[in-house]
């Protein structure tokens, strides 16, 4: 048993360490080694406070730590990184950067680890206590949120205060104000946001459950009458440009093997990317945001809508349609709901199995959902992150958020994905989609984009929030009658391109 030599050796130090990772440390027997990482980590991170956090954002750094270890010790530490989860995370990496090392203007930015294990109660209480965790950092940057307690420090006499907590409960009380309930890691407080305050209140109606939030105002350890909400929110200080002119298309929810795929429309498309146009001949990479075949046995009775009823036989044939793409576009393609992948999220790249002939296309780079891919990269020149996401979640937010219904956001998805960038999260609510409940949150956005797409609702619209370009992709399907129950009306062969040099938006439309 180390941990009251390791809990002693941190307190020598003037240093506080996480009670998991003090466990982790314990099941290795090397202790001189791990005072060793413990000092490295600290003099690289420049911090008191050791997590498993702290690992994560200072990986690199771990892995050549790791390296300098005597030979004899590196099999003892094995598990150990297996255990922090950056053996794998690390190796799965380095392995789709070398499935596109022939690209080198497009590289992946943010990717998530394979998982193969059935999850238990304690994996989904990890996660959010994670979520929690880099929530709080990010909020904690706000200058707004002076005098921050946590919720156990409440004491029984009103003063001014600042919380962070994840919402827990919201209701709407008889005299008409909200009612939140919030939790932190040390304990619950309800939070009041009065009616007679208007815009508070409006802002307060925003509020979805499970996510994390900064409110200031005044109170004990009872409640908090609410003055300021504050969300985590994502900015850009500027809309940055490229010094090379060059041409960024994003498309998506193509359903290939549908009755309804509109074929005529795609074959011009495909016949403009390829013609001597004057900015055709400078489109360099295309996105294509999920939903490129229609699947099998997808919902009830899909056999009487399909073209195509073999799975395989709809990945040849969506691939035969890309090869004709000329060669110098890149083509980067994550999945959907569609494409015979699990559901749950982040969802893997397609299947080797059925999607074989997208693998043998030698200008199409295949990635998992959410992804963020960098585009445009030179050498004085940072390039584009484009947060790639197919939008599962949108409906939910759509149809249960009062400011979104009453603005029909499911035909305004741009509305929907700017509240999303608000929360800094892709999926806040624990019921709005299928995930896996993994050591990272997935749907945490950590990297700020440049550019966010989506698909999955089938419209297009392409706006500005805070200078992070929003576009979202119109579908290359026909209406069908799920379209017409979720009360969408799609756009049909509408193509945002960008220039990345000017960033105009121009909508080439191929109905």
């Amino acid at each position: 048993m180390n941990s009251p030599y390791i809990l002693k050796f941190c307190l020598d130090k003037g240093i506080l360490i996480d009670k998991d990772l003090l466990n982790l440390f314990n099941e290795t027997e090397d202790l001189d080694s791990i005072k060793l990482i413990i000092e490295k980590l600290i003099n690289i991170s420049q911090t008191k406070i050791i997590t498993k956090e702290l690992f994560y954002s200072n990986k690199e750094q771990f892995k050549n730590i790791f390296l300098n270890l005597p030979i004899e010790n590196k099999q003892i530490f094995e598990k150990l990184k297996i255990k922090l989860g950056l053996n794998i995370e690390i190796s799965k990496e380095i392995s789709i950067e070398n499935k596109i090392e022939f690209s080198p203007n497009v590289k992946i930015v943010s990717t998530s680890p394979d998982f193969s294990k059935s999850f238990e109660v304690s994996d989904f209480v990890n996660y959010f206590r994670g979520r929690f965790d880099e929530m709080r950092n990010v909020l904690q940057e706000h200058s707004e949120l002076d005098k921050l307690v946590s919720i156990n420090k409440l004491s029984g006499n009103n003063e001014k205060i600042s919380l962070i907590g994840i919402v827990y409960d919201k209701r709407i009380t008889k005299n008409k104000n909200i009612i939140l309930e919030i939790e932190d890691l040390t304990g619950r407080i309800k939070i009041l946001i009065n009616q007679n305050k208007p815009e508070l209140y409006e802002l307060a109606e925003k509020i979805t459950l499970d996510s994390v939030l900064g409110f200031k105002g005044s109170g004990n350890k009872d409640i908090l009458f609410c003055n300021e909400i504050i969300f985590p929110d994502c900015a850009l200080h500027e809309r940055k440009k490229s010094p090379n002119e060059e041409f960024v298309l994003f498309i998506g929810d193509l359903h290939y093997g549908s009755k309804r795929f509109l074929r005529e429309s795609f074959s011009k498309f495909i016949n403009y990317l390829n013609s001597d146009d004057s900015e055709a001949i400078k489109i360099k990479y295309l996105f294509i945001a999920g939903d490129i075949i229609t699947g099998v046995g997808n919902y009830p009775n899909q056999e009487p809508d399909l073209e195509i009823i073999d799975l395989e036989e709809q990945f040849i044939g969506v691939a035969e349609l890309l090869s004709k793409i000329r060669k110098d576009i890149k083509i980067i393609i994550s999945p959907g709901n569609h494409d015979c992948i699990r559901l749950m999220e982040p969802q893997p790249i397609f299947d080797e199995k059925f999607a074989w002939p997208l693998y043998e296309l030698e200008n199409v780079i295949l990635t998992k959902n959410p992804s963020t891919i960098n585009i445009g990269a030179t050498e004085n020149f940072s390039g584009f992150n484009v947060l790639n996401y197919h939008g599962f979640s949108y409906f939910y937010y759509a149809k249960t958020l009062s400011h979104l219904i009453k603005q029909k956001a499911a035909n305004k998805p741009e509305l929907i994905m700017s509240y999303l960038l608000m929360n800094r999260h892709l999926a806040p609510t624990h019921t709005s989609v299928q995930y896996a409940p993994t050591e990272k949150d997935n749907h945490f956005i950590r990297e700020i984009p440049d550019i966010f797409v989506s698909g999955h609702v089938h419209k297009s619209a392409v706006s500005y929030y805070n200078n992070i370009l929003i576009v979202s992709v119109s579908c290359w399907e026909a209406m069908t009658p799920y379209m017409e129950k979720m009360g969408s009306i799609p756009d049909f062969c509408k193509v945002p391109m960008v220039n990345l040099k000017t960033r105009a938006v121009k909508i080439l439309d191929f109905e």
